[in-house]
């Protein structure tokens, strides 16, 4: 049976974690790859060199939010498709992520993750409460 307040936690510590990992992700192309180095490697590796900058600001934008807990569903959704390019981008590397140039696992998961954290939605301790507490299945029908 499933503990929905300990789920709100569990949410929680998702949200920090995906929120945190999408915010330095950000931080990281813009303050030390800088932005036309990372439209560079985007353009190297096949997207249009444009898309750095609506990616770095969506991680940076989206992994903010996460942590505030504001629109947890959406933002998850929307940071999805950042994660698939980064799983095509190291496809070719093969899956464990120490190989050269890093490998699929952690694109992989971080996808399975965003996608775990829209279906839990904001959890506890959220500027936006999106989650309430569900009905018991299991529980006796009130009588009237």
């Amino acid at each position: 049976m499933t503990n929905y307040a300990s789920s709100d936690y569990a949410a929680l510590v998702l949200r920090i974690a995906l929120g945190t990992m999408f915010v330095a992700h950000g931080l990281l192309k813009l303050l030390v790859f800088t932005l036309p180095g990372t439209a560079e490697f985007f353009a190297a590796v096949g997207f249009p060199a444009w898309l750095a900058y609506p990616v770095t600001f969506a991680e940076i934008g989206g992994g903010a939010l996460l942590l505030l807990g504001v629109q947890t569903r959406a933002v998850s959704v929307a940071l999805l498709p950042i994660v698939l390019g980064a799983i095509s981008v190291h496809f070719a590397n093969g899956w464990v992520y120490t190989n050269a140039n890093g490998g699929w696992e952690y694109a992989a998961f971080l996808s399975a993750a965003v996608v775990a954290q829209a279906l839990l939605g904001d959890g506890a301790f959220s500027l936006q409460q999106g989650r309430r507490e569900l009905p018991n299945p299991y529980s006796e029908p009130a009588v009237s």
